[in-house]
Order: structure tokens, then C-alpha cells, then sequence
């Protein structure tokens, strides 16, 4: 429910090709502007070498005319040129002395600044593990928001500000770290797309028949053997002497016999055939769900429940510091209530948060239900960090404010979570509170359960990066300077499972949040459990 117009004015061994295991990795754009700055370091840097060595040639080169027009004008005549003294004197300190000089500067090694930044500032550099997540970010976002190869190889994204293109030679790495976790749906996909490429006449490093050899092994996974004959056949066409593709199509030619001894229908056939030709990731109902309300489709708000949903100025149940400034709130859902409250935390205040967040930024963690510890998990993709409000006033501000607008005593919450959310950063589906076959998630802090979240967007995201509600068809989209609220638990003290949540994957731009989680300890007066179990 938006504010009205005066508010708004307020694999098979012998076939594979050479693979290697990697481990997932997450992006953060609040780290990932430290590389932007390091490599523009070593583009100073590098600048800095090409002028030397250009410095150094240009000496060369005057040394090399200057004996280019000496030598010309000695052999004309030898002799008479060796009969002046000087002539003489000069020719033996030249071959011994300065010869050995230009010998020097020949050698003299210019790289010396150059490589030494770049030794310092290697330690800062991604490494393999890193490349390979953030290809996985763009096979996320590729599937989570419907994107065809061409579309995300020609950077025809919404809202970017600095368009951008994928090469021939960057398709074909795409489709490698697909190869690698045994993603052949996505490998065909971008391998197709590398060739493609090529075939228009793009000029790349980036080898068709490198192409075709991962592309017919990925196709043959997917069950498309007559697919990955033919691919195989253009491939022994560039290459006869391709030892594995000849393997491969004597491989293929057996299956096909064997298939056709078998006295296999036409009939089935033609089903494998329609089958192989639209090759979908299989996905469970849940998931489908979760990336269509991350595109904005599947909602379930009627208009009927529409019209339950209100605007209001709200003072925190006749809260001291609300009543003559009461804040705006407007209901995002009714089943569970979710409601946003506008202007409620300032620029300067999102600025202090991300600034002592920013050192301590690491990999975000979750509870982990059989032992109760935090552990990384490879659903949840972003860094966070937690801050405490006894280290800085305005933290301590905000947890204030949190516990005034929303009735509960934030003693007993846990400390405020900073997320940052880079481009393919998300948090899957999940709960916040613990279910009954969790009685350790929370152990440790002895608070209890998750009663509630309080959720800060800080800062607006050009496309993606929504919440969404899987279980009630919800989206919620960020919007700088809001928070959005809902109880995780109904007073009796039983789960609200239509709380169950995601934040979607962040297609553009960058995604900054905090969040409170409070927890039931603290809370018995100020929420009084009800008789019935749901209520």
C-alpha cells in the first residue's frame, strides 16, 4: 500500500575434458570498490613502467642513428676515416667503453616499480575460488530472473549505469565453471552462446574447437545424442585429428546401434526428441515461486485484501518521543502483517552504520540446528557484520527506536546485523525463528526464539534484490530510508510458518540492509501469550 499523493509530497571419465572442484564464493560491492581501487593503482602504476621503457627506447634509438650516420660514413672509406687520430681514439672508446654502456641500458630492467606494486597488492587480488562465484552470480541471476544468454552477454540489463558486454573468450569461461560443478544445462547454454559469438565474426582468443568439445559432452549429458553427434561431426570437421572427439562419435555411433537393435519406436523417439529440445532446470514448487515474486509475477494480493490495507501516522502505541512526531507507517501484508514504516532511519545515520560495518564485513553466517552454532551456508550469499549499541550513539539511537515503535524490549534481541548484498548476493528461502525439531538454534544466547525481525533497507537497488514471502505470494521492494516489520512467532508462542522468507538476488546494483532480530525473553508483558495456538 503506497502513501497518497500528500503523504508522497511529505560425468563419463574418458570423455571429460580436463575439470577441477571449486567451492562457492559470494560478492559484496562494499569490498569489491577496494579492487576497483587497486587495480587503477596498477593502472598508475603500469603507466608509469610503459614511460620508462619508452624513455629507455627513445635513448636507444638516438644512439642508433647517431652510429647508424657514423658507420655509413666510415665504410665509405675505412682507411681514410682511421687515418684521423680522433676517428681512432673514438672508435676504441666506443667498442670499449660505451658499447658496454648501451649494453647496460639494454639490460637495465625499467619493471622493477611495476612488479613490486604488483607483488604488494597481489595478496588483495580474487583467486580461482572467487572468479568461480561470481560466474555463479550471473548463472543466479540468469535463472532467477529469466535472462537468455544473449541478453546477459549484451548487458541489456534494467537501470545500469555503465553498460557492459560479455566476449566470446568470457562465454566460453562461463560455460568452464558450469562444466566444472557438473551444471550442463547452463554449460550448453553459454558455451552456445560463445559460438554464436564467433560465428558472427567476433575476433577472440577463444577456440571453436575448445567450444565444440564442451559443448557435445554437455549436450550428450543432457541425453541429446543426435545433438552431440552433429556437434561433434563440425568439431572433427575444424580438427580430424581430435583424439577425444574421434572417441566420442565412435561412443556416440555405438549408443545409436544399440538403440536401434533394440528396436527402439519412433514413437519414443520423437519424445526423447521433444523432451531434450526445451532442457529446464527441475525445480521444487517452492523455488519456482521464489524467483517469480522476485520478478514482480505471482502475487496473491487481491483487490479485496487490497482495500484492507492502510496508511497512517503512527506514534508507537502513545509512545513520549512519538506522540507530537509521530512517524509514517504504511501495512505492506496483511497475513502475516507486514508493515513499513517511511523516513525512519536518516542518510547520515545509514552512512555511521555501513562506515563501522564496512572493516568487519565477512561472510554472512546462519544457525546452524543441530548444533546451534553460526556456519556459512552456501544458500545464504552476502557479507555481513554485527554492531553493538554500546559502541557507538547512533546504533544505540537505533535500537532505541526500534524498541519504542515496536512495544518489545530490544535487551534481549540479538546485536544489529549490517548485510551488503552484491550483484548475485541472496538469502534463499528460509525461517527466522527456530522450529520445534530446533530446541538448540538458540541456546547459547538462553533469550529464547525469534519473536519478531525488523528489517532497515539502506540503500535503493537499480533492479532485484526484493523480499519476498514464498508461502503467501509477498514481495517487498527496497526503498532507502524504510523498514519493514513482522512477527515471526504468534503470541502463544508458536511459528508463524507464512513468515518464511528470501531476499532475492541482486540483479543490479547494490544492496545494503540491517536488521534486528528480537527475541521472546523480555517480552512476556509487553506481548501476553493468547488461549488459542494460532492466534
Amino acid at each position: 500500500m503506497a502513501f497518497n499523493k500528500v503523504w508522497c509530497a511529505l560425468t563419463l571419465g574418458f570423455l571429460l575434458p580436463f575439470s577441477c572442484a571449486h567451492t562457492d564464493f559470494f560478492t559484496s560491492i562494499g569490498h569489491m570498490t577496494d579492487l576497483i581501487n587497486t587495480e587503477k593503482d596498477l593502472v598508475v602504476s603500469l603507466k608509469d613502467y610503459i614511460k620508462a621503457e619508452e624513455s629507455k627506447l627513445e635513448q636507444i634509438k638516438k644512439w642508433a642513428e647517431k652510429l647508424d650516420q657514423l658507420t655509413a660514413t666510415a665504410t665509405k672509406d675505412p682507411e681514410g676515416f682511421l687515418g684521423h687520430p680522433v676517428n681512432a681514439f673514438k672508435l676504441m672508446k666506443r667498442l670499449n667503453t660505451e658499447w658496454g654502456e648501451l649494453e647496460s641500458l639494454v639490460l637495465k630492467d625499467m619493471s622493477d616499480g611495476f612488479i613490486s606494486n604488483m607483488t604488494i597488492q597481489r595478496q588483495f587480488f580474487p583467486n580461482d575460488e572467487d572468479q568461480t562465484g561470481a560466474a555463479k552470480a550471473l548463472l543466479r541471476l540468469q535463472d532467477t530472473y529469466n535472462l537468455d544468454t544473449d541478453t546477459l552477454s549484451r548487458g541489456n540489463l534494467p537501470g545500469v549505469k555503465h553498460k557492459s558486454f560479455l566476449t566470446a573468450e568470457d562465454c566460453f569461461e562461463l560455460g568452464k565453471i558450469a562444466y566444472t560443478e557438473a551444471d550442463y544445462y547452463h554449460t550448453e547454454l553459454w558455451m552456445e552462446q560463445a559460438l554464436k559469438q564467433l560465428d558472427e565474426g567476433e575476433v577472440s582468443s577463444a577456440d571453436k574447437v575448445y567450444i565444440l568439445d564442451y559443448l557435445s559432452y554437455a549436450v550428450y549429458q543432457q541425453g541429446d545424442l543426435g545433438k552431440a553427434m552433429a556437434l561433434t561431426k563440425r568439431l572433427l570437421e575444424l580438427d580430424p585429428e581430435h583424439q577425444r572427439a574421434n572417441g566420442n562419435m565412435k561412443y556416440f555411433e555405438y549408443i545409436m546401434a544399440k538403440e536401434k537393435e533394440g528396436n527402439k519406436s519412433s514413437t519414443d523417439s520423437e519424445e526423447q526428441e521433444k523432451e531434450t529440445e526445451v532442457k529446464k532446470k527441475d525445480y521444487l514448487p517452492e523455488r519456482r515461486k521464489y524467483e517469480m515474486l522476485c520478478r514482480g509475477e505471482g502475487l496473491k494480493m487481491t483487490p479485496q485484501r487490497q482495500k484492507r490495507l492502510f496508511c497512517r501516522y503512527y506514534d508507537g502505541n502513545r509512545n513520549p518521543r512519538y506522540i507530537l512526531g509521530p512517524v509514517k507507517q504504511e501495512d505492506e501484508w496483511d497475513k502475516p502483517r507486514i508493515v513499513r514504516f517511511l523516513d525512519i532511519i536518516s542518510d547520515e545515520e545509514i552512512e555511521t552504520v555501513k562506515e563501522l560495518a564496512k572493516p568487519r564485513l565477512s561472510r554472512a553466517t546462519v544457525h546452524d540446528p543441530e548444533t546451534g552454532k553460526l556456519t556459512t551456508a552456501h544458500y545464504r550469499v552476502s557479507k555481513s557484520a554485527w554492531l553493538s549499541g554500546y559502541e557507538s550513539p547512533v546504533v544505540s539511537r537505533i535500537n532505541t527506536r526500534i524498541q519504542d515503535l515496536t512495544g518489545l524490549d530490544v535487551s534481549t534481541a540479538e546485536e544489529l546485523q549490517v548485510a551488503n548484498y552484491g550483484v548475485g548476493g541472496q538469502y534463499e528461502p528460509h525461517f527466522d525463528f527456530a522450529r520445534k525439531d530446533e530446541p538448540d538454534a538458540f541456546k547459547e544466547l538462553g533469550t529464547g526464539n525469534r519473536i519478531a525481525t525488523w528489517l532497515f533497507y539502506m540503500s535503493d537497488v537499480s533492479a532485484g534484490g526484493a523480499t519476498v514471502f514464498p508461502e503467501v505470494g509477498a514481495s517487498v521492494w527496497p526503498r532507502k530510508g524504510t523498514a519493514v516489520f513482522w512477527y515471526n512467532l504468534f503470541p502463544s508462542g508458536e511459528g508463524d510458518y507464512s513468515t518464511r522468507h528470501a531476499a532475492c538476488p541482486v540483479l543490479v546494483g547494490n544492496k545494503w540492509v540491517s536488521n534486528k532480530w528480537l527475541h521472546e525473553r523480555g517480552q512476556e508483558f509487553r506481548r501476553p501469550c493468547t488461549l488459542s495456538e494460532l492466534e
